[in-house]
């Protein structure tokens, strides 16, 4: 449960603040772009001015998420308050700190994300039972009552079904289940399946990706009795269909069909950086220490990382070796 003293803390440095700034990772996904745009409204209703920021481009898988075209990557450096949003490793934030010194004003941050690192934040609220960011936001705006319009509803609510697939993961109780109640009794349009029309509708894939999807799907390999798979994708293949489809997301969501894969990774090599994205799928649920012996964070199910680093088959020697000491166990 988040400390009372944390939720009077917030309150406190919102109070003081005239101009937010809401940053996400450079890893951005459903739960962070959902709790970025949430806390624009519901803060914006308290008469602040609240900027969203990314230093990557939101990708357009996540476009059925309301608000996604105010984030800006560009750093407005005239803020007096940050909020990070879903993240506290500071490798998943290396471009923010190179574009904003964020010691010379408060900064806050909200997770779920297990970390042994020390974020240095004026204010952390990192609750790891919680399955999403926006859960963990609800709670904390809860008690002063605040409103919560439509919108802001709109998106914890697309937060919360993107980190649980859809309310359909193991980590998914009665408390997640009872904010999206809560959520629903505050705003009654509010609707599932208007946010997952929204979503399939954006997730429909053109010929190219589709035929692209096959050779992806030929280049995994597999370690440990089928229990791991991995796929690397080179910075040619970044450059040419990321912006039609996450190329790591093609891959990882067709593994979650896989039989006797417990562990998926996908590899992107850039020209001075690898990142890594982890998902479990039969219930493989280390993703997040996984990644955090690679400098990067996440949850037991789904997981990031990022390392300054080229070589990637030495890389994915080294994720193979780390994986197996979780998948021998």
């Amino acid at each position: 449960m988040i400390d009372q003293s944390q939720i009077t803390k917030f309150k406190e440095l919102v109070g003081k603040a005239e101009h937010i700034t809401v940053v996400q990772a450079e890893n951005p996904d459903g739960d962070s772009l959902g709790s970025a745009i949430a806390l624009e409204h519901i803060l914006g209703g308290q008469d602040k001015k609240i900027e969203l920021y990314c230093a990557v481009e939101i990708p357009k898988y996540m476009r059925y998420i309301t608000g996604w075209d105010r984030v800006s990557d560009e750093f407005n450096p005239d803020t007096d308050l940050t909020i990070v949003v879903d993240a506290s490793a500071k490798s998943l934030l290396e471009a923010a700190y190179k574009a904003f010194d964020f010691t010379s004003v408060p900064s806050i941050i909200i997770d779920h994300h297990p970390t042994d690192e020390d974020p240095g934040a004026d204010l952390v609220i990192n609750q790891p039972e919680y399955t999403a960011t926006s859960q963990l936001i609800f709670d904390i705006v809860r008690p002063f009552e605040w409103e919560i319009n439509l919108e802001a509803a709109e998106a914890m609510l697309a937060s919360i079904q993107a980190d649980t697939l859809g309310l359909t993961s193991a980590k998914v109780g009665a408390d997640a289940l009872q904010v999206v109640t809560e959520l629903h009794q505050i705003q009654p349009e509010l609707r599932i399946a208007t946010v997952e029309e929204r979503r399939r509708a954006l997730g429909k894939k053109d010929l190219d990706i589709i035929e692209y999807k096959g050779r992806l799907l030929q280049r995994i390999e597999y370690f440990f009795d089928n229990q791991l798979a991995v796929v690397v994708i080179p910075l040619e293949e970044i450059k040419q269909y990321s912006d039609k489809y996450n190329p790591s997301v093609l891959v990882l969501e067709e593994l979650r069909n896989a039989k006797q894969v417990r562990l998926g990774v996908a590899l992107k090599v850039y020209e001075d950086r690898i990142t890594g994205k982890l998902r479990e799928i039969n219930n493989a649920q280390f993703c997040g220490e996984i990644a955090q012996e690679f400098g990067g964070g996440g949850h037991p199910f789904a997981a990031g990382f990022k390392i300054e680093e080229t070589d990637v088959d030495k890389i994915k020697k080294q994720l193979v070796t780390v994986a197996g000491g979780h998948l021998l166990e």
